[in-house]
């Protein structure tokens, strides 16, 4: 629980994360997940009740074994990689080999630039690198690759993988929905400071769609679909139609004479999901 003067951020949310496992916490804009972490990792004190760590209250300990990847993290300017590594490695006692995390990260080519002259995702496999020099057992990660190119965020979720190869629990918040279904074993979705879904990624798309979906470009859609048997969504250039049969869909389409040329028949994924439950209505 946390409550502001003329907000509750986060109302009765409970829940566990498996050690070894990603768990990962969506929602929309103010939905509470920030703050949720912000309790997790110790930083914001709640307003009532308790986070435990391996059965026990966060101490000091809990932070020695915590890495923390934060959305916006300043650096030292006049710095360059290497030493800026060095520099959060030695405000430990024990952690892991700069070389081990050099490597990992794929920081090899970029040690002696200044961290001014990073681009985004060299400067994001740097803060994660920073967040592994402890060795921790539990790595949070909030979202690590908004504004990363489709590149750039692919390489850095490889290195994910790589770190929950090593047993490390990832607790990670993320707007990108594909993000979510590669890397979390389980997700939380939150809306207005409560978990409204949680379970694995397929787990809650059986749960929540019997159905698939018609994309087709707005172009080829020459004559309307007023009386459509089947749910229709326009999304950009695309129409969207949501159909348990896609036989009979089809068929209405080509009754109504539109090209089935470029149409394209996709699953429901966590998009779909994430709408469905949270609503499509714009955030600040």
């Amino acid at each position: 629980m946390k409550r502001y003067p003329d907000v509750t951020a986060v109302n009765g949310v409970s829940f566990s994360v498996r050690r070894g496992s990603c768990f990962g916490l969506l929602g929309p804009n103010g939905a509470g997940k920030t703050t949720t972490v912000e309790i997790m990792e110790g930083i914001v004190k709640p307003s009532g009740g308790e986070i435990l760590y391996k059965g026990k209250a966060i101490d000091h300990s809990f932070r020695d074994e915590v890495g923390i990847q934060f959305q916006s993290t300043a650096l030292q300017d006049h710095l360059s990689v290497f030493e800026t590594l060095r520099m959060f490695r030695n405000l430990y006692d024990h952690g892991a080999d700069l070389d081990d995390v050099i490597r990992m990260c794929s920081l090899e080519k970029i040690l002696k630039q200044d961290n001014r002259k990073l681009s985004g995702g060299q400067r994001q496999r740097l803060l994660l690198g920073l967040a592994l020099v402890n060795d921790p057992e539990v790595l949070f990660l909030d979202e690590p690759t908004t504004g990363l190119d489709p590149q750039a965020r692919r390489n850095f979720w490889e290195l994910v993988e790589q770190i929950r190869g090593q047993n490390k629990t990832i607790i990670l918040t993320t707007h990108y929905m594909e993000e979510a279904y590669r890397l979390c074993d389980e997700i939380a979705i939150m809306d207005h400071g409560k978990i409204i879904a949680q379970g694995s990624p397929k787990t809650l798309l059986k749960e929540h769609f019997e159905d698939v979906v018609l994309e087709l470009p707005r172009e080829d859609v020459s004559s309307g679909l007023e009386g459509f048997p089947f749910p229709v969504l326009e999304r950009g250039d695309c129409i969207e139609i949501f159909t348990p049969d896609v036989n009979q869909a089809v068929a209405q389409l080509v009754q109504r004479n539109i090209s089935l040329n470029r149409m394209q028949v996709r699953p429901r994924n966590l998009e779909d999901l994430f709408l469905e439950l949270t609503g499509k209505e714009l955030r600040t």
